[in-house]
């Protein structure tokens, strides 16, 4: 079915995400910064699933946009850990990459959506 390849890549991210935090500092960054990559990690892939159930076009493309977004989001946590060394350099240079291309693709379809939505498609 259309967009089980990224809704599957949404899914793997979160578990991915998932196991991350667990491997977080037991202290109070590593509380704050786990409980924000764990929201807006997880949740990238529910909100994914919700516009593919969308009732309407314009309904697709709101929840599409709420799940980039929170890709986005997801990003900037990653990084923030990332550069804080908060978990090993290598653990989060593939999650990483793997939140950018997800972005990137789900704001490219977000896009033509929007794009189709314009040109009366």
């Amino acid at each position: 079915m259309k967009g089980d390849d990224i809704a599957a890549r949404l899914l793997d991210f979160a578990v991915r995400v998932i196991r991350m935090v667990s491997e977080l500092p037991k202290n109070q960054v590593g509380k704050h910064v786990g409980g924000q990559i764990l929201r807006c990690g997880t949740s990238s892939g529910a909100n994914y699933e919700e516009a593919r159930g969308g009732q309407s076009r314009a309904d697709f493309i709101h929840r599409l946009s709420i799940s980039w977004r929170e890709m986005r989001e997801s990003c900037y946590w990653l990084k923030l850990t990332e550069r804080a060394q908060l978990v090993k350099p290598t653990r989060m240079q593939n999650l990483l990459r793997e939140g950018l291309e997800l972005s990137a693709i789900l704001g490219k379809s977000l896009s033509t959506a929007k794009r189709k939505t314009n040109n009366g498609s």
